[in-house]
């Protein structure tokens, strides 16, 4: 009996999913053509392989050892295919983007994981700036793209494209020194508190860092974290308030949340194009298709 890797990646997916339906949709096939390559598997196979229910459906003993192979044949194909195409892809030239921290968190990996997935053929190399660095390498033709913020792009002679607010809030825990607070907060207020935030290497830390008032309050931050993320859950915790972008808070978190009463805290992100970067690129303009898609 011959196996079609069509086939073999509709079936696994089907046993993955329970249903003919779902399975389908995850391969790309309608629901006809899905039921035809199912039954002429059974067919050619002499027997049953997948077993019909009300909600869905189970592989039979034979079924579930196809599904198993299958999963061996296809993975051993992808690595087949990964070695074999590496070799076309040894002269192309990867695709650099640069982003800061807020962008890292959610915006860079949506963005890569779409475009990524449709172009197997090109890479994309990622650097995390904060934004005033990024314009320069991107004035110098040092890079492609960058997601920076739009008043660092001012008199760069780039080309840019709006992408998304980026304001900065501050959050908290509940029952916290922001509950039942409506007005926004100041920063010399939020220093009076212990604070957690990002390492000091970060784009985010460093715009903080050189908005401090000489004549406030120095903050007190019990931990400097690698990663946004990190520093929503300890501030939801209860370790210390923290400042981060709006986009980072995921609302299925318990949080208080308030406005930072600072200019510095309202941004906006643009997608610069490099000095050296011509947008009629194929390659360049799908990347940014891919970003303008996630935010």
């Amino acid at each position: 009996m011959r196996y079609d890797l069509v086939d073999l990646r509709l079936f696994s997916s089907i046993v993955a999913e329970g249903s003919i339906t779902a399975g389908a949709e995850a391969v790309h096939l309608s629901l006809a053509s899905a039921s035809a390559r199912v039954r002429s598997l059974e067919q050619h196979a002499g027997m049953t392989l997948l077993v019909r229910e009300r909600r869905g459906v189970r592989p039979t003993p034979a079924g579930a050892a196809l599904a198993r192979h299958a999963r061996e044949v296809l993975a051993s194909t992808a690595r087949l295919d990964g070695a074999v195409t590496s070799y076309a892809r040894a002269s192309t030239t990867p695709l650099v983007l640069l982003a800061g921290t807020s962008a890292m968190h959610r915006l860079v990996p949506k963005a890569l994981s779409s475009f990524l997935t449709d172009r197997a053929n090109v890479d994309v190399v990622v650097h995390e700036n904060h934004s005033a660095r990024s314009v320069q390498i991107l004035v110098n033709g040092e890079a492609d793209l960058g997601i920076v913020l739009e008043s660092e792009t001012r008199n760069s002679g780039l080309d840019v494209d709006a992408l998304c607010d980026d304001s900065l809030v501050v959050i908290g825990s509940p029952g916290g020194v922001l509950t039942g607070r409506r007005s926004p907060i100041s920063f010399a207020e939020v220093a009076e508190h212990p604070m957690v935030g990002l390492n000091t290497d970060s784009s985010l830390q460093r715009t903080i860092a050189t908005n401090l008032d000489a004549r406030g309050p120095t903050p007190r931050y019990r931990t400097l974290v690698p990663s946004l993320r990190t520093v929503v859950a300890l501030a939801a915790a209860g370790m210390g308030l923290a400042i981060v972008p709006r986009r980072a808070i995921t609302f299925d978190r318990s949080l208080d949340i308030c406005d930072l009463n600072e200019s510095w805290a309202h941004r906006r992100l643009v997608l610069a194009w490099g000095a050296a970067t011509d947008r009629s690129s194929p390659t360049a303009a799908s990347l940014a298709e891919s970003i303008y898609g996630a935010t």
